[in-house]
């Protein structure tokens, strides 16, 4: 079987091999490392010491504190206790009820607050620019002496457009609201530091940055109160279980060599990036590139291809050894146009054509130069047996928006 060309990254990277040595003896019961973390005795004291030391390989890379970063399962978990968490403890103070989120945020979060909403809050959802950037001022005038809580991704996980948050940040300081980000696509990939952001709480997930799945961190701030998801005494009674050490390890690890390796490894994704998408734009006509092209994270690129359904073309591109999404992962299946797409303005029979290509640093050229002769061959062939496409050859007026190329 051909090796695949993995260009869905910001679904999951490949656990990195220097990450896998370092999570093996954590598997093999003869190295001794499987004791409970919060056990006395010496096995256990073991694991309790790996464990704090990649916590604190964690708090190194966003320059925080070891003390203010607790352990989850994934990504989602860590947005979910982060604006739960502030909001049961803002209700059970009677602090107030308003939290302002985004119209483009991952699932995770728009479900988050839509389940707080059914229950009685009141969520404030931002628009944003046809880039995907939200406004700092639209911020600034939806706070109220209410809200409890912002809650802003750092960057898009679908478009890679990255927010103003240092600029967001300074607003929820000066008005003493709590501010979340979740930065699941960008710690790893860009400098992400919680005192330049300015941010009081902060998601990350292992499996984004060529760590395992099954683990994630959230930065809590000193002093910022947090009602736990899951009550007990672990993690500074903060959240309850028994730790996932060979995971923890893991993302240990991967912060040690993203915090390494994060400038040249940004650089080399950028410019794989940059080949891809002037191949596609000089290869394939009715095409556009959704978002941002300079405001965003090293390997994203979200095109629409007129005349196409994403979903086609991902299947077709996957037949091809291609792989590539339509969008979130958490999402795949719907056959909905994406909310991300739908918020920036894109017209819903160009949402309907978006193809997301997430690039990492165990992608090559030599992939993208491989790609650059199927992507268009794929295009063609999908287009053939579109009747919306042959009209718009014979130049017969539809009701298809055409796209425009930027």
């Amino acid at each position: 079987m051909k090796k695949k060309i993995y260009f869905d990254n910001n679904a999951t990277t490949p656990l990195h091999p220097e990450v896998a040595k370092a999570m093996l003896p954590y598997l093999d019961a003869s190295k001794e490392l499987y004791g409970n973390p919060s056990s006395v005795h010496m096995l256990g004291q073991e694991t309790r010491k790996a464990v704090e030391e990649a916590r604190a390989h964690v708090a190194e890379l966003i320059e925080a504190h070891p003390d203010e970063i607790i352990f989850t399962s994934c990504g989602s978990e860590s947005d979910t206790t982060a604006i739960k968490g502030v909001a049961f403890q803002a209700k059970e103070r009677k602090k107030g009820n308003h939290i302002i989120t985004t119209s483009i945020e991952h699932d995770t979060v728009l479900f988050c607050c839509d389940y707080l909403h059914r229950l009685g809050w009141d969520v404030t959802f931002l628009p944003v620019t046809p880039l995907g950037i939200v406004d700092p001022e639209d911020v600034k005038k939806a706070i109220r002496p209410e809200t409890i809580l912002v809650t802003i991704m750092h960057a898009n996980n679908e478009i890679g457009t990255i927010q103003p948050i240092a600029e967001i940040g300074k607003i929820c300081k000066e008005n003493g609201v709590p501010f979340h980000t979740d930065a699941i696509q960008t710690v790893g990939k860009i400098p992400t530091h919680v005192n330049d952001l300015g941010v009081d709480l902060l998601s990350l997930s292992g499996h984004k940055l060529y760590g395992p799945k099954g683990v994630g961190a959230l930065y809590i701030r000193k002093g910022t109160r947090l009602h736990p998801l899951f009550h007990g005494h672990h993690e500074r009674n903060r959240r309850a279980g028994t730790e996932n050490v060979m995971g923890i390890v893991g993302l240990g690890a991967a912060c040690q060599l993203a915090k390494k390796n994060m400038k040249e490894e940004s650089a080399k994704v950028v410019q794989l990036r940059d080949s891809l998408e002037q191949g596609i734009l000089e290869k394939v006509s009715a095409v556009h590139l959704n978002g941002d092209k300079k405001n965003r994270i090293p390997g994203t690129s979200n095109f629409s291809f007129g005349y196409v359904e994403g979903e086609g073309c991902v299947v077709m591109l996957d037949l091809e050894g291609i792989a590539v999404s339509t969008g979130s992962a958490c999402a795949s299946g719907s056959t909905k146009a994406s909310h991300v797409l739908r918020a920036i303005g894109v017209p819903g029979n160009l949402a309907q054509g978006a193809v997301r290509f997430s690039l990492g640093q165990f992608n090559t050229k030599e992939e993208v130069l491989a790609s650059l002769e199927v992507i268009p061959k794929v295009i063609s062939r999908l287009r053939s047996l579109s009747p919306l496409w042959a009209d718009h050859v014979a130049g017969v007026e539809t009701r298809v928006t055409p796209p425009t190329t930027k």
